[in-house]
Protein backbone atom coordinates (compact mmCIF):
# COMPACT_ATOMS: atom_id res chain seq x y z
CA UNK A 1 0.00 0.00 0.00
CA UNK A 2 1.36 3.42 -0.95
CA UNK A 3 1.22 6.07 1.76
CA UNK A 4 0.73 9.59 0.46
CA UNK A 5 3.08 12.24 1.82
CA UNK A 6 0.82 15.07 0.72
CA UNK A 7 -0.32 17.42 3.48
CA UNK A 8 -4.03 18.18 3.75
CA UNK A 9 -5.10 21.13 1.65
CA UNK A 10 -5.53 24.24 3.79
CA UNK A 11 -9.04 25.51 4.24
CA UNK A 12 -10.22 28.91 3.04
CA UNK A 13 -9.21 32.04 4.93
CA UNK A 14 -11.61 32.89 7.72
CA UNK A 15 -14.19 35.59 7.16
CA UNK A 16 -14.21 38.05 10.05
CA UNK A 17 -17.27 40.24 10.03
CA UNK A 18 -16.37 43.57 11.62
CA UNK A 19 -19.35 45.28 13.25
CA UNK A 20 -19.30 48.69 14.85
CA UNK A 21 -20.97 47.66 18.10
CA UNK A 22 -24.05 49.05 19.82
CA UNK A 23 -25.62 49.31 23.25
CA UNK A 24 -28.90 48.14 21.73
CA UNK A 25 -29.11 44.34 22.18
CA UNK A 26 -31.08 44.04 18.93
CA UNK A 27 -27.97 45.05 17.01
CA UNK A 28 -25.95 42.06 18.21
CA UNK A 29 -28.78 39.61 17.58
CA UNK A 30 -29.20 41.03 14.06
CA UNK A 31 -25.51 40.67 13.29
CA UNK A 32 -25.51 37.09 14.55
CA UNK A 33 -28.52 36.28 12.35
CA UNK A 34 -26.64 37.75 9.40
CA UNK A 35 -23.62 35.60 10.22
CA UNK A 36 -25.83 32.52 10.28
CA UNK A 37 -27.12 33.36 6.81
CA UNK A 38 -23.56 33.79 5.51
CA UNK A 39 -22.69 30.35 6.90
CA UNK A 40 -25.73 28.83 5.20
CA UNK A 41 -24.67 30.32 1.87
CA UNK A 42 -21.04 29.19 2.17
CA UNK A 43 -20.81 25.94 4.19
CA UNK A 44 -17.30 25.18 5.34
CA UNK A 45 -16.23 28.82 5.48
CA UNK A 46 -15.10 29.81 8.99
CA UNK A 47 -17.06 32.93 9.94
CA UNK A 48 -16.17 35.00 13.00
CA UNK A 49 -17.31 38.28 14.52
CA UNK A 50 -15.33 41.18 15.94
CA UNK A 51 -16.56 44.59 17.12
CA UNK A 52 -14.80 47.93 16.92
CA UNK A 53 -16.30 48.98 20.26
CA UNK A 54 -19.16 48.54 22.74
CA UNK A 55 -19.76 44.79 22.22
CA UNK A 56 -17.78 41.60 22.71
CA UNK A 57 -15.96 40.03 21.12
CA UNK A 58 -13.81 43.01 20.25
CA UNK A 59 -11.94 42.74 16.96
CA UNK A 60 -8.43 42.49 18.52
CA UNK A 61 -9.61 39.56 20.66
CA UNK A 62 -11.14 37.78 17.67
CA UNK A 63 -7.94 38.20 15.67
CA UNK A 64 -5.76 37.07 18.58
CA UNK A 65 -7.80 33.88 18.85
CA UNK A 66 -7.07 33.13 15.19
CA UNK A 67 -3.33 33.04 15.82
CA UNK A 68 -1.42 33.31 12.57
CA UNK A 69 -4.29 32.00 10.44
CA UNK A 70 -5.36 33.72 7.25
CA UNK A 71 -8.42 35.94 7.49
CA UNK A 72 -10.39 38.46 5.46
CA UNK A 73 -11.95 41.28 7.46
CA UNK A 74 -15.25 42.44 5.98
CA UNK A 75 -16.48 45.70 7.53
CA UNK A 76 -20.19 45.70 8.26
CA UNK A 77 -20.09 49.39 7.41
CA UNK A 78 -21.83 51.15 4.54
CA UNK A 79 -19.22 53.66 3.42
CA UNK A 80 -15.62 54.73 3.73
CA UNK A 81 -14.71 56.65 6.87
CA UNK A 82 -12.41 56.68 9.87
CA UNK A 83 -13.24 53.15 11.02
CA UNK A 84 -12.59 51.71 7.56
CA UNK A 85 -9.48 53.78 6.85
CA UNK A 86 -7.84 53.80 10.29
CA UNK A 87 -9.32 51.67 13.07
CA UNK A 88 -9.76 48.37 11.25
CA UNK A 89 -6.41 48.37 9.37
CA UNK A 90 -4.57 49.31 12.56
CA UNK A 91 -6.21 46.50 14.54
CA UNK A 92 -5.43 44.09 11.72
CA UNK A 93 -1.79 45.16 11.54
CA UNK A 94 -1.35 44.70 15.29
CA UNK A 95 -2.61 41.09 15.22
CA UNK A 96 -0.63 37.91 14.47
CA UNK A 97 -3.23 36.83 11.88
CA UNK A 98 -2.42 37.14 8.18
CA UNK A 99 -5.19 39.50 7.18
CA UNK A 100 -6.71 41.31 4.26
CA UNK A 101 -9.27 44.06 4.75
CA UNK A 102 -12.18 44.09 2.31
CA UNK A 103 -14.01 47.17 1.10
CA UNK A 104 -17.01 48.42 3.10
CA UNK A 105 -20.38 47.15 1.96
CA UNK A 106 -21.41 50.31 0.17
CA UNK A 107 -22.02 51.51 -2.35
CA UNK A 108 -23.30 48.44 -4.20
CA UNK A 109 -26.50 47.43 -6.06
CA UNK A 110 -27.11 44.65 -3.54
CA UNK A 111 -27.60 47.30 -0.86
CA UNK A 112 -30.24 48.86 -3.08
CA UNK A 113 -31.93 45.46 -3.32
CA UNK A 114 -32.12 45.34 0.49
CA UNK A 115 -33.28 48.96 0.82
CA UNK A 116 -36.00 48.40 -1.78
CA UNK A 117 -37.17 45.20 -0.09
CA UNK A 118 -37.38 46.90 3.33
CA UNK A 119 -39.42 49.74 1.84
CA UNK A 120 -41.83 47.26 0.24
CA UNK A 121 -42.18 45.46 3.57
CA UNK A 122 -43.09 48.80 5.20
CA UNK A 123 -45.83 49.42 2.65
CA UNK A 124 -44.04 51.39 -0.06
CA UNK A 125 -45.87 51.86 -3.29
CA UNK A 126 -45.49 54.53 -5.92
CA UNK A 127 -47.93 57.32 -5.17
CA UNK A 128 -48.38 60.80 -6.63
CA UNK A 129 -45.72 63.24 -5.40
CA UNK A 130 -43.83 60.56 -3.45
CA UNK A 131 -40.17 60.68 -2.40
CA UNK A 132 -37.71 58.99 -0.05
CA UNK A 133 -35.32 60.25 2.58
CA UNK A 134 -32.45 57.78 2.95
CA UNK A 135 -31.41 58.18 6.58
CA UNK A 136 -27.77 57.39 7.42
CA UNK A 137 -25.51 57.81 10.44
CA UNK A 138 -23.21 60.45 8.95
CA UNK A 139 -19.47 61.05 8.91
CA UNK A 140 -17.06 63.97 8.56
CA UNK A 141 -15.11 62.04 5.93
CA UNK A 142 -15.99 63.35 2.44
CA UNK A 143 -15.55 59.86 0.96
CA UNK A 144 -18.37 58.65 3.20
CA UNK A 145 -20.65 61.31 1.74
CA UNK A 146 -19.63 60.31 -1.80
CA UNK A 147 -20.48 56.66 -1.08
CA UNK A 148 -23.82 57.47 0.52
CA UNK A 149 -24.78 59.80 -2.32
CA UNK A 150 -24.00 57.01 -4.78
CA UNK A 151 -26.33 54.60 -2.99
CA UNK A 152 -29.07 57.25 -2.90
CA UNK A 153 -28.77 57.75 -6.67
CA UNK A 154 -28.99 54.00 -7.27
CA UNK A 155 -32.10 53.79 -5.09
CA UNK A 156 -33.68 56.74 -6.92
CA UNK A 157 -33.09 54.96 -10.22
CA UNK A 158 -34.74 51.84 -8.82
CA UNK A 159 -37.79 53.61 -7.40
CA UNK A 160 -38.25 56.32 -10.00
CA UNK A 161 -38.67 59.05 -7.36
CA UNK A 162 -36.32 61.55 -5.69
CA UNK A 163 -34.16 60.06 -2.92
CA UNK A 164 -32.42 62.51 -0.61
CA UNK A 165 -29.63 61.24 1.67
CA UNK A 166 -29.84 62.67 5.18
CA UNK A 167 -27.83 62.18 8.35
CA UNK A 168 -28.22 61.80 12.08
CA UNK A 169 -24.89 63.48 12.88
CA UNK A 170 -21.66 64.93 11.47
CA UNK A 171 -23.14 65.79 8.06
CA UNK A 172 -25.99 67.69 6.48
CA UNK A 173 -28.86 67.72 5.78
CA UNK A 174 -30.57 66.29 8.81
CA UNK A 175 -33.56 64.01 8.29
CA UNK A 176 -35.88 66.81 9.42
CA UNK A 177 -34.34 69.26 6.96
CA UNK A 178 -34.53 66.76 4.10
CA UNK A 179 -38.23 66.19 4.79
CA UNK A 180 -38.86 69.95 4.85
CA UNK A 181 -37.03 70.40 1.55
CA UNK A 182 -39.05 67.67 -0.14
CA UNK A 183 -42.32 69.09 1.21
CA UNK A 184 -41.36 72.51 -0.16
CA UNK A 185 -40.97 70.84 -3.56
CA UNK A 186 -44.52 69.50 -3.38
CA UNK A 187 -43.70 65.94 -2.28
CA UNK A 188 -46.59 64.75 -0.13
CA UNK A 189 -45.79 61.08 0.45
CA UNK A 190 -42.31 60.89 1.99
CA UNK A 191 -40.88 57.58 3.17
CA UNK A 192 -37.82 56.95 5.31
CA UNK A 193 -35.35 54.33 4.01
CA UNK A 194 -33.24 53.18 6.95
CA UNK A 195 -29.63 53.05 5.77
CA UNK A 196 -28.42 51.30 8.92
CA UNK A 197 -27.16 47.76 9.23
CA UNK A 198 -29.11 46.98 12.42
CA UNK A 199 -31.71 48.41 14.80
CA UNK A 200 -30.51 50.99 17.28
CA UNK A 201 -30.99 54.50 18.61
CA UNK A 202 -30.18 56.25 15.33
CA UNK A 203 -32.53 54.08 13.28
CA UNK A 204 -35.36 54.53 15.79
CA UNK A 205 -34.80 58.29 15.91
CA UNK A 206 -35.08 58.55 12.13
CA UNK A 207 -38.13 56.29 11.91
CA UNK A 208 -39.96 58.45 14.43
CA UNK A 209 -39.71 61.41 12.03
CA UNK A 210 -41.34 59.62 9.09
CA UNK A 211 -44.25 61.58 7.61
CA UNK A 212 -45.57 58.45 5.89
CA UNK A 213 -43.78 55.11 6.30
CA UNK A 214 -40.40 54.08 7.71
CA UNK A 215 -38.54 51.00 6.55
CA UNK A 216 -36.64 48.69 8.87
CA UNK A 217 -32.83 48.65 8.86
CA UNK A 218 -31.04 46.43 6.34
CA UNK A 219 -30.50 43.69 8.92
CA UNK A 220 -30.10 40.05 7.91
CA UNK A 221 -31.61 40.42 4.45
CA UNK A 222 -30.31 37.86 1.95
CA UNK A 223 -28.81 40.62 -0.20
CA UNK A 224 -26.64 41.65 2.75
CA UNK A 225 -25.30 38.12 3.19
CA UNK A 226 -24.54 37.84 -0.53
CA UNK A 227 -22.78 41.20 -0.45
CA UNK A 228 -20.60 40.16 2.48
CA UNK A 229 -19.45 37.09 0.54
CA UNK A 230 -18.89 39.22 -2.56
CA UNK A 231 -16.61 41.56 -0.60
CA UNK A 232 -14.77 38.54 0.86
CA UNK A 233 -14.21 37.03 -2.58
CA UNK A 234 -13.11 40.34 -4.09
CA UNK A 235 -10.57 40.87 -1.31
CA UNK A 236 -9.03 37.47 -2.06
CA UNK A 237 -8.89 38.27 -5.78
CA UNK A 238 -7.11 41.59 -5.22
CA UNK A 239 -3.29 41.30 -5.35
CA UNK A 240 -1.54 42.30 -2.14
CA UNK A 241 0.73 45.30 -2.70
CA UNK A 242 4.16 44.81 -1.16
CA UNK A 243 5.22 47.40 1.36
CA UNK A 244 7.85 49.85 0.13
Amino acid sequence: MTVSNLSPRPGPPALVLVAHGSRDPRALSTVRALMDRVRELRPGLPVHLGHIELNEPLLPDTLAALGNARAVLVPLLLSRGYHVKQDIPEMAAASPARTRVAEPLGPHPLLVDALHARLLEAGWRLRPASAVVMAAAGSRDPDSRIDTDRTARLLAERLGVPVVPAYVSAAAPTVEDAISTLRARGRRHIAIASYFTAPGRFAAQCAAQAPWIAAAPLGAHDAMAHLILHRYDRALETPVTAAA
